[in-house]
């Protein structure tokens, strides 16, 4: 081969002999995914099993209805064939009574006619005295109901029934919000005003958790600018004064808080020795005493996020502002307080969500008319032990917080957005 061949002679390709580098970069990549994946496997099935997996099963409770589909097999099977326009034949009555006599040995009779009360008052009772009106071996059951127990022969009753043996219910959802399901009409009405409860309280949630936001917000904010004014050094020691009641117990803070607030404690004896009062205040059991715990106990998160951006802001943006002639306080308000807007959204947003979900303080701090979501959570919980209610009411906060994070996801962006361009 001559010198000329050789230089004309093509090389070959690279795709052709092997792999592309994109195809390396591709494979090096997904390698580094794999690893990756495998370092935070444990803490992803950590939080899977720990924290996602209850909630969804607490979260599923609000809408679950087992009680009487397992109670009343015979009933429930019945009343699937049955067309809902008359009441129901001999075979459905006798079913009924079948399945409460065998509910009644296996002590599951409180068990329904618990779940038929929440459906309508009425219903308990009639459940309680139907098997005390059909004497053992009697043929006409239907008829002997009907004329002991008159409710058993409307068809509203049936209905209602066969609505409450579904698997799924709205019940405890509807009943969140102070609603119904009308047992004579099938339509959702309000409750009465005697009746309506909730939505008053989450109200009072949302107000409350406000009020205590704001607070932190309007103490915060020039505690976290002075001491991001600090030198490292002080700021640092400063900062351990501020994260230290994290290291109390949150009961032994808001117990602490009823000696100080008490009518014989520090701060009334204070008040009353100096005298700027001439009788003790009322600041315990109430609102205000709340308020004051919470505003306490929440701080410090409001103060870190806004220390962590002051930190980052340079002081000559302010100097040069004034050095152009602005007011010192007109190029504050115009030129520092905007670049903190970020610490003041993610503190205000954190306290807020917190504040909406707390129980001890406003337990042990607050009266009867102070109480919040989470008291009647742990109620339904520990008390009465409905936890259909229990899961529904904390479906409203986990909706509240939800939907505050979308929003402040959706502010954050924007921000960013402004500020990119």
């Amino acid at each position: 081969m001559s010198q000329t061949d050789m230089l004309i002679t093509p090389v070959p390709d690279a795709g052709t002999s092997g792999p592309t580098l994109r195809q390396r970069l591709r494979k090096t990549e997904a390698a580094y995914t794999r690893r990756s994946l495998l370092l935070i496997a444990p803490l992803l099935l950590f939080v899977i099993v720990s924290f996602l997996f209850p909630i969804a099963s607490i979260l599923v409770k609000s809408v679950t209805n087992p009680e009487l589909g397992e109670t009343l097999p015979g009933t429930v099977t019945q009343l699937s064939r049955w067309d809902g326009n008359s009441v129901p034949d001999e075979a459905t009555f006798n079913a009924l009574v079948s399945d409460l006599r065998n509910a009644r040995s296996s002590g599951q009779m409180a068990a329904i006619a618990k779940r038929l009360s929440y459906e309508d008052n009425r219903y308990r009772s009639l459940i309680t005295g139907t098997l005390r009106h059909v004497p053992a071996g009697s043929t006409a059951v239907r008829e002997t109901l009907i004329q002991s127990l008159p409710l058993w022969g409307e068809v509203s009753t049936w209905q209602t029934l066969r609505r409450a043996a579904k698997p799924v219910t709205s019940l405890y959802l509807l009943s969140a919000f102070d609603r119904k399901v009308d047992v004579d009409t099938g339509h959702i009405v309000a409750l009465p005003a005697d009746q309506a409860l909730y939505v008053n309280v989450l109200l009072r949630t949302l107000w409350m958790a406000l009020v205590v936001t704001l607070c932190c917000v309007l103490l915060g904010y020039p505690l976290a600018y002075w001491l991001a004014k600090q030198p490292a050094g002080r700021a640092n020691l400063l900062m351990i004064l501020v994260l230290l009641p994290f290291w109390t117990s949150l009961i032994v803070r808001t117990a602490s808080w009823i000696v100080l607030l008490q009518s014989g404690g520090l701060i009334n004896r204070a008040l009353l020795g100096t005298g700027i009062i001439d009788q003790p205040l009322v600041m315990v059991f109430n609102r205000l005493g709340v308020y004051i715990s919470m505003t306490h106990i929440m701080l410090p998160f409001i103060v870190l996020p806004l220390y962590a951006v002051m930190k980052g802001i340079s002081p000559n943006y302010v100097r040069a502002a004034i050095s152009l002639g602005a007011h010192p306080f007109s190029a504050f308000w115009r030129v520092y307080v905007p670049q903190t807007y970020a610490g003041v959204t993610a503190g205000a947003l954190l306290v807020f969500m917190m504040a909406i979900g707390y129980y001890i303080t406003p337990a042990l701090l607050g009266g009867p008319g102070d109480q919040m979501v989470s008291y009647f959570v742990a109620f339904f919980t520990n008390s009465t032990m409905n936890w259909g209610m229990a899961a529904a009411l904390g479906t409203q906060l986990l909706v509240i917080v939800v939907l505050l994070y979308i929003v402040y996801i959706r502010v954050t962006r924007t921000k960013a957005e402004v500020a990119a361009h």
